[in-house]
């Protein structure tokens, strides 16, 4: 008869170990409720040793972006790891391609169902991850994931120093697109909008940029007359700054993106772009090169 495993126990074993309440719980259940049995069990498995390290700033990592053969499907998917070292580990690498795929094959945008997800060898992401943390030593994990889906347009796509930065941009109105999308796809990676068209540009974000402009202009004095259409012409230049279509293309600052769409074809136009930088928003601890090789010889 299968031994009635409590929640109370479930919870002793988490904090006693650091590993998710479902393989707790099935660690007591496989070993008859026995607690020190559960804790050897996890540890066989690797488990307890990958908890550990689950509090390390993982900062480091890849974004890797996969479009299909159609050219209308694609995802990007950042996985972190804690240095450059294990960023650049090849095993590494191309279990974060086999994710990233996996996610597009499966229009996946949930990181959760994601790592649930088997790959070909039969296991799932998470345990496969778990197992280069203990081979590796290192705190790994699955961050983001979005897949992006263009029936009517074609999707380009760019990866920036090999992984820092994955973009992609979808253009409709025209088939034949591939060089013009690489070109803004690059851009993107380089320009860092943050929104399409003026209109995208979050309310509250605006009404901080022109309370913030008016209060600098009437500090100099400007005559209050002229304050309205001053301001004007500096939020033209924020939205320059902001919107995609209003910067002024890096491989031409002469022309904006807008002007560039009309030059190849007044009908083309782009729908969604999509950026994710490596580690943005991740609080990073501060290490010298000295050190991180240090840390790295001393696991």
């Amino acid at each position: 008869m299968a031994v009635q495993i409590s929640a109370g126990q479930v919870k002793d074993l988490r904090e006693k170990t650091g590993v998710g309440m479902m393989e707790c719980k099935k660690a007591l259940e496989e070993n008859g409720g026995d607690m020190e049995k559960a804790i050897v069990w996890l540890r066989e498995r690797g488990m307890s040793r990958a908890a550990k390290k689950a509090d390390r700033i993982a900062a480091e990592g890849v974004v890797e972006v996969v479009v299909n053969a159609a050219g209308n499907a694609a995802a990007v998917l950042e996985v972190n790891c804690e240095t450059d070292f294990v960023a650049k580990n090849e095993e590494f690498r191309q279990l974060v391609r086999d994710a990233a795929e996996l996610a597009l094959k499966n229009n996946c945008n949930d990181i959760e169902k994601l790592a649930e997800m088997k790959l070909a060898s039969g296991v799932s992401i998470k345990d496969t991850i778990t197992g280069l943390i203990q081979k590796i030593g290192e705190n790994m994990r699955l961050r983001r994931v979005l897949t992006v889906s263009a029936p009517n347009g074609h999707i380009s796509s760019y990866i920036h120093m090999g992984g820092r930065i994955g973009t992609l941009v979808v253009l409709e109105g025209k088939k034949d697109v591939a060089e013009l999308g690489k070109d803004i796809a690059m851009h993107i990676a380089a320009a860092s909008p943050r929104y399409l068209v003026r209109q995208d540009v979050d309310k509250s974000e605006l009404d901080q940029e022109k309370d913030i402009a008016r209060k600098k202009l009437i500090e100099e004095k400007k005559p209050e007359a002229m304050i309205e259409k001053i301001l004007d012409g500096q939020m033209n230049k924020f939205y320059k700054e902001v919107c995609l279509v209003e910067q002024a293309f890096v491989k031409n600052p002469d022309i904006s993106i807008t002007k560039l769409l009309e030059t190849a074809d007044k009908n083309l136009k782009i729908s969604r772009f999509v950026r994710y930088a490596l580690g943005e928003g991740i609080e990073k601890k501060q290490e010298n090169f000295a050190a991180e090789v240090a840390a790295q010889l001393n696991r």
